[in-house]
């Protein structure tokens, strides 16, 4: 592959975030690649308006509803190919001291503007985001060691028990459960402390009243008891839950209740109190002591309905609006092999090559986009349930691409939508055939599969063959093996852990 070619392919796979940090390096590496200014930016809608560039390949807007409208993408629309944009007339300069005008494929001021119609700045550079981080200066990144170690720093203990804390915490995994034994952690430091177990045991009870409760324990059962334990003694419920907690636990995760209720002697009523406090506490203390890091996305496509149509556009904010210094370029000589001239040539011709590569990145984005949505239009009116099948070849053959340049635009790039923001690889799912001879959506089964599973009755929650019969009423042959797999992806748990008391 050719280096531009090359430049493409990794300027089509970059996520948002990246490609903001590409344009910033090839700005402070190329002295031929500038920010337009805004007051030429103020003045560009109407140059557009009046007089369309030539090379204009790409509008930031379109409409995906009405095929005639000159938004739409087609093959042969306005959404030309990057050869067709680059076979368009040129202008080349052929003298060694007249001012060099760039050819008609890549336009100095507009028509690149065009392609990349941003109104931010490019991000700052080096020590500038020193004053910035605000998010990093406040953000909890304690880990959850740090946070025991700090508490048993401020407990007092003897130098001994102390240490045996340190050992114990090493062996405390990020939930808050010990990951050995007593016996092993005993074994690990007896040979440098002479003690007995029960030392051990005495220092984890003092650890397990560190926070977050339930910290430092060795199963479920003992860190749901010790939480309860931490609880105020008024609490209702509180003696009763301790009771099949520690008596009950199996007939609990089983969901036999009718075992549990014979056994303690508790009304229907009763437990269900019980089973709601029991419901409040956390199986993994250590997960919420240390919340995960927020992760931003920037969405590359906006889409909204306007006058009963679907627009799709490109995010006005994802790129700066680039072009060519044309002081720079005018001051190269074309018979000129001095050193300063050969930089300058050189800095252009990859200024040339940086810009078409992005020219053709928001123009393959959005062909795709609008693809997605022409295809998609349903989901975007009634939801999963509409979802149609898709696969990358169907795009692919409707935008004439191949299919790895679709895997490229649609990993880690994302559309914004009414209904939330997708990836554009969430359009895409397999599908399975209807009685009727059609073929419905994985995801719109899985949509199914999760309304049915809400609407269901606690006492007797739908089994995998029951919602396999109830799908096939709907016309759709799914299996009960596929059921389940859909099932484990929504997160949902088999029947007999989702019975309930109501």
């Amino acid at each position: 592959m050719t280096p531009q070619l090359q430049q493409a392919i990794r300027l089509l796979q970059l996520s948002t975030i990246d490609l903001q940090r590409e344009i910033q390096q090839a700005l402070e590496s190329n002295p031929l690649l500038e920010v337009s200014e805004e007051e030429e930016s103020a003045t560009r809608p109407e140059q557009r308006d009046e007089t369309p560039a030539s090379g204009d390949a790409l509008r930031p807007e379109q409409t995906v509803d009405d095929p005639q409208r000159p938004e739409q993408t087609t093959s042969d629309g306005p959404l030309q190919s990057l050869e067709q944009t680059a076979s368009g007339d040129s202008t080349e300069w052929d003298s060694d001291t007249i001012q060099m005008t760039l050819p008609d494929e890549l336009p100095v001021d507009t028509q690149w503007e065009d392609l990349l119609p941003s109104a931010s700045a490019p991000p700052p550079s080096g020590d500038d985001f020193s004053d910035m981080d605000f998010e990093g200066r406040n953000s909890a990144s304690d880990t959850l060691r740090e946070q025991l170690l700090w508490q048993l720093n401020l407990t007092r203990l003897s130098d001994t028990d102390r240490l045996i804390g340190l050992a114990i915490i090493d062996d405390t995994d990020g939930n808050g459960r010990l990951i050995m034994s007593l016996e092993e952690i005993h074994d690990s430091i007896s040979a440098d402390l002479d003690i007995d177990l029960d030392e051990v045991v005495a220092v984890l009870h003092r650890l397990q009243q560190f926070e977050p409760a339930g910290v430092c324990t060795r199963d479920l059962q003992e860190c749901l008891l010790v939480q309860l334990q931490q609880l105020p003694p008024s609490t209702p419920w509180l003696e009763q839950a301790k009771l099949i907690l520690s008596r009950h636990i199996n007939q609990l995760g089983s969901g036999d209740f009718s075992q549990i209720l014979r056994r303690t002697r508790l009304k229907e009523p009763e437990l269900k109190e019980v089973l709601a406090l029991i419901q409040t506490l956390d199986p993994n203390p250590g997960q919420s002591a240390v919340p995960d890091a927020i992760e931003y996305v920037v969405p590359d496509v906006f889409v909204s309905k306007k006058n009963g149509r679907w627009r799709v556009e490109l995010n006005p904010d994802i790129a700066p609006k680039l072009h060519i210094n044309s002081s720079y370029a005018s001051l190269i000589k074309r018979a000129d092999d001095s050193a300063d001239n050969t930089y300058l040539r050189n800095n252009l011709q990859e200024a040339r090559w940086f810009l078409k590569s992005l020219h053709n990145r928001n123009e393959t984005l959005m062909k795709v986009a609008s693809k997605i949505v022409e295809h998609q239009r349903n989901f975007l009116e009634y939801g999963e349930e509409a979802m149609k099948p898709l696969v990358l070849h169907d795009i692919a053959e409707a935008v004439e691409m191949h299919e790895s340049t679709i895997s490229r635009v649609t990993t880690q790039k994302y559309m914004h939508t009414p209904r939330g923001i997708f990836e554009l690889k969430y359009f895409f799912s397999s599908h399975v055939a209807t009685t009727s001879g059609g073929e419905c959506s994985s995801t719109a089964i899985r949509a199914l599969i999760k309304k049915l599973v809400a609407a269901e009755n606690p006492r007797k929650p739908l089994s995998d063959n029951k919602i396999t019969l109830l799908l096939e009423e709907q016309g759709i042959k799914v299996a009960r093996r596929t059921i389940a797999k859909y099932r484990d992806t929504l997160f949902i748990p088999p029947s007999n852990e989702r019975k309930r008391l109501v």
